[in-house]
């Protein structure tokens, strides 16, 4: 019975650190929209990356975690920082400035549909009924968001969001058999370094060409500090945390309450406007990622189809050749 006690407020406390860690990611975007007005895009990607890595790295120090990557894998860990962490969130961060944080975020809320549809391409999963309700849920949000964009700058802000969403993806593919591998908290720490070092002369570069305010004021370092901690590495430690007791598909069901947060942010924080266009879009979006993530539960809930999960034989492995995998954790944003 204690057992069992002892297990049920282990899952609730897990629920807690879930809900938290999307309020938290959900907040990412208005944070980014206020520290944006006084430091450009890239050099607000770097500032950030180097605050959540200093901050990754107390966990990992204080859990005494193994970090350590051998050398082959290294080009896929490069690519998960280099397109993801890099690529995608600088593509994110012109996008956030264009078109508000609020539409930014919903649109972000396509990522599990766009992992969907890009591993029926590359990791030859059924593309079935479920998954293309989905898709066209999701299209169809993101055109009527689009048609009620408002400015050319907004519009175009939402299509560079889209391209975040594509990149992030197709590093989330690549991620789901690194992060089977290895601890995946060790993973975006590595993975954040390489972005804050490709971020390095892209931001000396834009800082040498681009007006900007002052960087080191109260409320710029505020902003980044609070990127850095609570809306990067705060979350990070509490979805790798809620992923231990909890299966990958159920926490991907509360995806939908980051773009609720944001928009709730964005409104009350910030005046942005919510019409009904943009509700329109974004009930349809939010119903086709719940269709999404249903429709690829399964008692594991992480591996796609065609690969293996590890498991107590050690009959198959992600990786061919090699032993079972110490964790079957996914990564999250």
């Amino acid at each position: 019975m204690n057992d069992t006690s002892s297990s049920t407020r282990a899952r609730h406390v897990a629920w807690l650190f879930l809900c938290a860690a999307m309020v938290t990611w959900g907040s990412l975007y208005v944070a980014t929209t206020v520290a944006l007005r006084s430091t450009p895009p890239l050099t607000l990607l770097f500032f950030r990356y180097a605050v959540a890595s200093a901050a990754l790295a107390v966990p990992i120090v204080v859990g005494k975690r193994n970090i350590r990557i051998p050398r082959r894998d290294w080009p896929g860990v490069f690519l998960i920082g280099a397109v993801g962490y890099f690529l995608s969130v600088a593509i994110q961060n012109y996008g956030t400035m264009l078109a508000g944080a609020s539409a930014a975020s919903l649109v972000n809320a396509m990522t599990p549909i766009s992992i969907t549809a890009l591993a029926v391409c590359f990791l030859r999963e059924r593309f079935t009924a479920a998954k293309a309700f989905a898709t066209v849920c999701a299209i169809a949000g993101a055109v009527v968001v689009l048609s009620g964009g408002g400015s050319g700058g907004a519009a175009l802000g939402i299509v560079l969001s889209i391209v975040a969403v594509f990149f992030w993806s197709l590093s989330s593919i690549l991620a789901r058999r690194v992060t089977a591998w290895y601890d995946p908290l060790a993973v975006s720490c590595w993975g954040m370094f390489v972005a804050m070092a490709c971020s390095l002369p892209a931001a000396a570069v834009e800082l040498a060409v681009v007006p900007h305010g002052q960087l080191f004021s109260r409320e710029n370092v505020a902003s980044v500090a609070y990127l850095g901690i609570v809306a990067t590495a705060l979350p990070s430690v509490l979805w790798n945390m809620s992923l231990a007791r909890i299966d990958a598909s159920v926490c991907g069901l509360f995806y939908p309450i980051q773009p609720l947060v944001s928009v709730a942010l964005g409104a009350t924080l910030l005046g942005e406007r919510v019409g009904l266009r943009f509700a329109v879009g974004a009930a349809l979006i939010i119903v086709g990622v719940v269709v999404a993530i249903l429709s690829q539960r399964r008692p594991r809930g992480i591996f796609p189809s065609g690969s293996a999960a590890p498991s107590s034989s050690g009959s198959r492995s992600v990786f061919p050749g090699r032993k079972k995998a110490p964790s079957g954790r996914a990564q999250g944003r």
